[in-house]
């Protein structure tokens, strides 16, 4: 799954965003997570996590004009992708509206 939504900012002021956010929904959902881990590499956020079973990774590319989420969702997840895909774009979005 890929989604590039443009951030209309620079670099770091993405990065903060994306990392207060994080952090908002670690407080809010982290109950829900085991073996979560996210950590960045230059402008690339890689992150793993497994929630009720569900194993997720990937990427969070932050370019100078967009940020690139890139994730590998496991096969029992396939149905909802495109459910999942939607609500990731809304949020990314919504945080460089």
């Amino acid at each position: 799954m890929r989604i590039s939504v443009p951030h209309r900012t620079d670099k770091e002021t993405a990065r903060r965003k994306i990392n207060e956010r994080i952090g908002q929904l670690f407080g809010q959902f982290g109950h829900y997570l085991n073996d979560s881990s996210h950590s960045w590499d230059g402008d690339r956020l890689v992150f793993s996590g497994n929630a009720k079973g569900i194993k997720a990774n990937g990427t969070v590319e932050v370019t100078d004009t967009e940020v690139i989420i890139e994730s590998k969702l496991p096969l029992l997840a396939k149905p909802f992708e495109s459910r999942i895909k939607s609500s990731v774009e809304k949020e990314a979005e919504s945080m460089f509206a």
